[in-house]
């Protein structure tokens, strides 16, 4: 409620010009709620507001606005008023924005940014999307092992305003092999003359240039930290990883498995700003896939065609039975992609998976089957041989289903692939085939059809 009555406020200024009072009321407000004010704005709207932004806060909103919101931003701004917001961002911002824009915008950016910010831009470009390199900042407080704290302490003043962060501060020794590091908090309760060598936290917990970004999330995660340093192979520090960075990466990881659970093929694009044309391309190379390998299905089901003519009743238990199978499946295959993501299961775990899932699937299983027992022949009214038949069918068809639900992601993450591929649509897919497969075989073979 109180964005909108905000939202509502600068417009009503913005519309009367009273610009100087428009200034100081965003002035007064977190730059994360001007940027989000600053969203719900229509073009000229949004760029009035931010030329009116003062110069300290600009390049912060900037930082917090949508990738197309930046870009027209940027394209709108002279030369020199483009060049300014990206010298004030965190260069790991800068070249999120740089590598979204076109090129030959960001050759006239750079051309007009200082020459700093270009080296820490083109420092971050040269490491592989989605890697450790690619999202650090280079933005920190380095300090060396023969520093006195008072020494210390002026260094924190001469860098720390253009820093990420100076909670935790990185010692580094003459070859910038990173060696320690000092938590400002002590620093402000250790006499002046104390030697930041003698102090220094050896033990240091840091992260590879390389290291995946999912990776980085969980060292996150194990350790509780706030921010962590990034070293090339030879140990040098290069940079480091704070929070705010890892909140995106799970949010980004989740989102595209939680799309590639669903058979689309993932976008970095919100949905209402993404065109009907680009979601139906997302979306229609596994339906084409999808609908390809069902045909599977109706090749058996014309295989038993005889069978089927035989003892028609069996023809309305068919989606019931590939329904169940699917959702068994389905089941398995969420629970143990997301203990792969989180590091729970490892290949090495794939016998006891299975074996525990077995007996799931027996419970299951056994429990389905009986309830449906009790249904086919009081309120179904069929023979004992057709419930026999179908609930003999559901039993093996959960059984199979979660057995190749749990294994398939397993086996997908071993050999490379994301396990979040093998989800409901793609298991439901063969889990459907095998089901028809087994319910015509027992009905071949109890009713002799």
């Amino acid at each position: 409620m109180e964005e909108i009555r905000d939202l509502e406020i600068i417009r009503e200024l913005l519309e009367t010009r009273q610009y100087t009072n428009l200034r100081q009321k965003v002035a007064e407000m977190n730059t994360a709620d001007v940027a989000a004010i600053l969203e719900e704005m229509e073009e000229e709207e949004l760029l009035k507001v931010f030329r009116i932004l003062p110069k300290s806060m600009a390049a912060d909103v900037f930082s917090y606005l949508e990738v197309d919101h930046q870009q027209m931003i940027i394209t709108s701004l002279s030369d020199k008023e483009a060049a300014n917001i990206i010298d004030n961002l965190m260069a790991d911002d800068a070249t999120d924005l740089l590598e979204e824009m076109p090129a030959n915008v960001v050759k006239k950016l750079l051309a007009n940014a200082s020459a700093d910010t270009r080296r820490d831009i083109n420092h971050l470009l040269r490491y592989p999307e989605d890697s450790a390199g690619s999202i650090m900042t280079v933005e920190y407080v380095d300090l060396k092992e023969n520093m006195t704290v008072q020494d210390a302490i002026n260094r924190i003043r001469q860098v720390g305003v253009d820093s990420e962060t100076i909670n935790i501060c990185y010692v580094l020794d003459a070859k910038r092999t990173l060696v320690g590091t000092v938590a400002l908090r002590y620093l402000l309760i250790t006499p002046p003359d104390a030697v930041i060598g003698e102090m220094m936290h050896e033990n240091v917990v840091f992260i590879n240039t390389m290291m995946d970004q999912e990776e980085v999330a969980r060292q996150f995660q194990k350790y509780d930290f706030t921010a962590m340093p990034v070293v090339d192979n030879e140990n040098r520090l290069v940079g480091i990883i704070t929070v705010d960075d890892i909140v995106d990466i799970l949010q980004e990881e989740a989102t595209e498995d939680i799309e590639k659970m669903a058979a689309i093929v993932p976008t970095d694009k919100p949905y209402m700003k993404t065109t009907v044309f680009e979601t139906w391309k997302k979306r229609i190379p596994w339906l084409l896939l999808l609908m390809i390998s069902a045909t599977f299905t109706g090749s058996i089901i014309t295989s038993f065609e005889d069978a089927l003519s035989a003892c028609v009743v069996l023809t309305a238990y068919i989606p019931m039975l590939m329904d169940t199978g699917g959702n068994a499946g389905g089941q398995a295959s969420v629970t143990i992609i997301r203990g792969l993501s989180l590091n729970e299961i490892e290949f090495k775990d794939a016998f006891k998976v299975v074996w525990k899932e077995a007996r799931v699937a027996v419970l299951c299983g056994l429990t389905l089957a009986a309830a449906n027992f009790v249904k086919l022949l009081l309120f179904d009214r069929v023979t004992i041989a057709v419930a026999a038949v179908v609930c003999l069918t559901l039993v093996a068809a959960v059984f199979i289903a979660k057995i190749i639900g749990c294994l398939l992601p397993m086996l997908a993450k071993k050999i490379g692939f994301d396990p979040a591929v093998m989800a409901s649509p793609f298991i439901t897919t063969i889990v459907d085939a095998l089901s028809l497969l087994i319910y015509f075989s027992i009905a071949t073979a109890i009713m002799h059809i």
